[in-house]
């Protein structure tokens, strides 16, 4: 029988700072439960940053604008995508040692299995990230 996949779960959230623990939380609820140790403190970690990051650089209408998170299992991983309406691309920094910004995509290079950025087709940006279902180098 054909394994069908878990559909995606998707929330939108207005482009407002308290939108970014609503996000945390709901991406760390949607979680199963025998990952939420092992996935829940990285995923949570990287859904602050990402939603962070949006806010900031990518929003500009508080009213209007929409953050979206997007977070599905596939090939081995699972997968966190955040999207903004803007135009720009984030870059890793180099944060200077006293400056209070600049490390979010440091800490989400860190994290992350691999990460990209994409346009998206009709308007705004994407940051997609992956955390590992399974830690290597671990017994197995």
């Amino acid at each position: 029988m054909l394994d069908i996949p878990r559909v995606p779960d998707l929330w939108r959230f207005p482009a407002r700072p308290a939108s970014v623990r609503r996000a945390r939380r709901a991406v760390a609820a949607s979680l199963p439960h025998d990952l939420r140790t092992h996935l829940g403190d990285d995923l949570s970690l990287l859904t602050s940053e990402l939603v962070t990051n949006a806010l900031m650089y990518g929003t500009c209408r508080e009213d209007e604008d929409l953050i979206e998170v997007v977070l599905w299992p596939a090939d081995g991983h699972y997968w966190l995508a955040v999207s903004d309406p803007g135009t720009g691309r984030p870059v890793v920094a180099d944060p200077d040692a006293d400056g209070e910004n600049g490390r979010g995509l440091l800490l989400v290079d860190h994290l992350a299995a691999a990460w990209t950025v994409r346009s998206r087709p009709a308007r705004g940006t994407s940051v997609i990230a992956g955390v590992p279902l399974h830690q290597s180098g671990g017994s197995s």
